[in-house]
């Protein structure tokens, strides 16, 4: 039995990219990234979380960036060998993006956004590929925040996959006359449909996709 001392974090999930070879885990002192925002904009205080990461096999334990007071992490992900953080400083009023580099043992600044870019911070997310900050509201819309900006109405039932150049995947699911799903591929500038595939995707250890038809 591996004894990996997180201080206090129970639950790690693999770290989206990284094929296995990180996990992530953090304490939502103050719940997500969205929950952390509205407690802020309502006047009380944002206890800050903790993010660390566990590589495996060995269970090596790293803590890039230690946060401050009114600062939140939100979810990570894995890009080009390195590990891309996602802060957001309240007081300062920006959205942050470091990359960490674990060969050097280096953290780095990627990008500063204003906070105001964005309506709110639910469901802020770091995409690829290339890296991206990108938003899917709550009013059905997807928004790309960094580093262009886009935005779009989408269905209330899609999810965005990925980005491959100009063209943008979304996950889709209908319920008559049966339960299905297929991916949606819009174009970047507007938003427009231009191929539906039937079949579910799905990321594989490797970075390989499946479709599952």
């Amino acid at each position: 039995m591996k004894r990996v001392k997180t201080q206090g974090i129970a639950y790690i999930e693999p770290l989206d990219g990284s094929r296995g070879a990180w996990y992530w885990g953090t304490d939502y002192a103050s719940g997500d990234l969205y929950e952390a925002q509205e407690l802020f904009r309502d006047g009380h205080p944002v206890r800050s979380n903790r993010l660390l990461f566990v590589h495996y096999p060995d269970g090596r334990v790293v803590e890039p960036v230690a946060a401050k007071e009114g600062q939140y992490f939100g979810r990570p992900i894995f890009y080009e060998g390195k590990i891309h953080i996602l802060m957001v400083d309240f007081p300062a009023g920006e959205i942050k993006i470091a990359r960490y580099d674990d060969t050097l043992d280096r953290t780095a600044p990627v990008a500063e956004v204003p906070l105001s870019a964005v309506k709110d911070c639910y469901n802020l997310m770091l995409e690829t590929s290339p890296l991206m900050l990108a938003r899917h509201g709550m009013e059905d819309s997807f928004q790309l925040i960094w580093p262009e900006r886009v935005s779009f109405p989408i269905g209330e039932r899609e999810s965005f996959l990925f980005r491959e150049g100009e063209r943008l995947y979304f996950s889709a699911w209908q319920d008559e006359p049966e339960y299905h799903e297929e991916v949606l591929v819009r174009r970047m500038d507007t938003g427009e449909i231009v191929e539906r595939i039937p079949g579910t995707l799905k990321f594989m250890p490797d970075g390989q996709r499946w479709l599952l038809t």
